[in-house]
């Protein structure tokens, strides 16, 4: 991380300096706010943590409850997360409390012995090196502290709101915040009464039953499978062999899913309830904690498990539904009016819990919509900005959906309709990287290129995210990956991949940085105001084809160590090499002969890659195309000069 260029630092260097709101933030709501955000689960907090870093915007989120979550139903943490968290600066700390998944075992009939399972298979987790991020599992409350830990070292200074209620809202035509929201307080002397605030947008991250959602008119369409599992977090004693590793049971008395917790005693265990009657009306959830304890065991004879203490436990009915939109303009007037009013994650889609999907696709609707809502509201871009919100997150939700119908129909597919022992293992390698969420491509759009130079780094594939590689830190020979770097400060990353001359020689690459930093119409000239540093908008990288020994920093363009802050001092992380990949891989995708480069993809001819501020490869261009460039970001950022 990089501090001290707003003058030396000795306390504890994530929390950035005040800024804006953050400088004398009220303690009580104001009647107006630029966004208001219902809800503090995983999509409000990462929304809140987001905007935090722009601390121009007011930005207040507001929960029923009157204090912090302290036991969460969601515990998967993608490796797709993970690498998020990397941006928040918290992937080291969560990493080291959490369980880590690194292998499945799978279970199923004996057929030499009825009635009993013997395992049958296992997989390591990543076979195939999706990432150097690791998959874990760790209490969706501890994420939700390290978002609010985040977001109040922000220069925003942003905390929740407890004990308000979300009451309704109307949107209006009315003023600078048209929209009016009722909120009821739900803790402390005043509970009950209700008051009204107005807010130019507000977001509804307000769970299933969404408030936020059906007072903008839409609706959760799908359907349930008529299949019931009880799911809890026990302490236990048992002589199941594979307690602490994630394992699919299928028997001949139904499936579970087990998956080991943080802490080294704890496991969440889901159990096959069977199908339900059409008839039930819910009847299924009211099914005793002892009958799921039975069937347990029954499903994992010859082996026992003993219930010690039970935290938390619950029976629900497997349900696939997406909502019609996730913002309040209807379809047939997009384009002629900008969108008020946002939702995300379980307001926007439900299904089952046990591909770990929920709050891992929820933190990227909330990341999606936050800074984009950062930038217009900076003046970065126009309003129009926000159309793209629903269009790119719902059609995650319909592939996600798509993915949880096939893995929840397996799951609870009975031990002799498989056509072999091997169905769910040969399912769970085939279709690793959806789960672990690495397969969102967001299509052709204001923010992302058509594939017209995909060649020139075709594993940078566009619309999905930038997959970090390592590289050598020129200044401090430090091995790094390229992209880990990237923090959650709602900029964009421009990487320069250099051709085959040194810095310093005439070169395409050369004449680029030339252009970038003295033309009026580069960029970084044209979208960012006078007077702000020269980086406030967009951080640039270069990566050159030599080692770092073969030429020194200060033959680097002056574009490429820009001048930072008060004192204007050289950032001089910005520029890297090639290197030694044995030093620096981790995830077992790289021979020492092959560099970023060859990992990626990218042409020797050098190329372009821009990322978004959500971590999406957003374009890809050659060196040569200035005007292409600056014509890429007029299609969603403001000119400021």
């Amino acid at each position: 991380m990089q501090f001290h260029h707003h003058g030396y630092v000795s306390q504890e260097p994530r929390v950035e300096p005040a800024a804006g709101i953050g400088l004398d933030r009220p303690e009580e709501l104001p009647e107006e706010i630029d966004v208001l955000i219902v809800g503090s689960g995983p999509a409000g907090m990462i929304t809140a943590a987001q905007l935090a870093q722009f601390p121009n915007v007011n930005t207040r989120i507001i929960e029923r409850r009157g204090s912090r979550l302290e036991l969460g139903q969601a515990d998967g943490i993608q490796s797709r997360t993970v690498e998020t968290f990397q941006a928040y600066g918290f992937a080291e700390r969560i990493i080291a409390e959490a369980y880590r998944i690194t292998e499945t075992t799978f279970w199923n009939p004996d057929p030499d012995n009825p009635g009993h399972i013997i395992r049958t298979g296992r997989t390591a987790d990543d076979a195939t090196g999706i990432s150097e991020f690791p998959h874990l599992v760790v209490n969706q409350a501890r994420v939700l502290d390290y978002f609010a830990e985040f977001a109040e070292r922000s220069p925003g200074r942003l905390v929740p709101d407890y004990g308000y209620e979300f009451v309704g809202l109307e949107v209006t035509d009315e003023g600078e915040y048209p929209v009016v929201v009722t909120l009821r307080r739900t803790v402390g002397e005043h509970e009950g009464e209700e008051l009204t605030v107005r807010a130019k947008y507000v977001v509804g991250s307000d769970g299933a039953s969404s408030k936020v959602r059906k007072s903008i008119g839409r609706r959760l369409k799908g359907d349930t499978s008529n299949h019931a599992w009880g799911v809890m977090d026990v302490l236990s004693e048992t002589d199941y062999p594979d307690v602490r590793l994630k394992s699919i049971i299928h028997s001949d008395a139904g499936s579970i899913l087990h998956i080991p917790r943080e802490g080294g005693y704890l496991t969440r265990i889901y159990v096959d309830l069977g199908e339900v009657p059409e008839d039930d009306n819910h009847a299924v959830r009211n099914t005793p904690f002892e009958d799921i304890v039975k069937k347990l065991n029954e499903i994992i004879h010859p082996y026992t498990l003993e219930v010690k203490n039970v935290p938390w436990h619950s029976v629900y009915e497997v349900g696939h539904r997406v909502t019609d939109k996730f913002d309040d303009v209807p379809e047939d007037e997009v384009g002629t009016r900008s969108p008020r009013v946002f939702i995300t994650g379980d307001a926007c889609h439900t299904h089952s819990a046990k591909a770990g999907q929920g709050m891992n696709v929820s933190m990227q609707d909330g990341w999606n919509i936050a800074w984009k809502l950062g930038h217009v509201l900076t003046g970065r871009a126009p309003a129009s900005l926000l159309d793209t919100y629903s269009a790119e997150r719902q059609s995650v939700a319909v592939d996600l959906i798509n993915f949880d119908k096939e893995w929840s129909t397996l799951m609870a597919k009975k031990s002799e309709d498989f056509d072999s022992p091997d169905e769910v293992a040969e399912f769970y390698v085939k279709t690793a990287e959806f789960p672990a969420g690495f397969m969102t491509e967001y299509s052709p759009s204001i923010l992302t290129g058509e594939a017209k130079y995909q060649h020139l780094a075709s594993g940078f594939p566009l619309g999905k995210r930038f997959k970090a590689a390592p590289v050598i830190r020129i200044c401090d020979a430090n091995p790094i990956y390229l992209g880990h770097q990237a923090f959650a400060d709602g900029r964009y990353r421009i990487y320069v991949f250099a051709d085959q001359a040194k810095a310093g020689e005439d070169s395409a690459t050369e004449r680029l940085a030339e252009w970038l930093g003295s033309d009026p119409e580069s960029p970084l000239n044209k979208f960012t105001p006078v007077g702000e540093d020269v980086n406030s908008r967009f951080e640039v990288n270069v990566v050159y084809q030599q080692r770092y020994t073969e030429f020194d920093f200060s033959d680097v363009h002056p574009t490429f160590r820009p001048k930072n802050g008060p004192f204007q001092l050289q950032d001089y992380f910005r520029v890297h090499s090639i290197g030694d990949i044995t030093d620096v891989n981790t995830a077992g995708e790289a021979t020492s002969e092959e560099d970023i480069y060859d990992l990626r993809g990218v042409s020797r001819d050098g190329a372009i890659v821009i990322v978004r501020p959500d971590q999406y490869v957003a374009n890809i261009l050659p060196l040569d195309a200035r005007e292409e460039l600056t014509d890429f970001f007029a299609q969603s950022m403001t000119a400021q000069r």
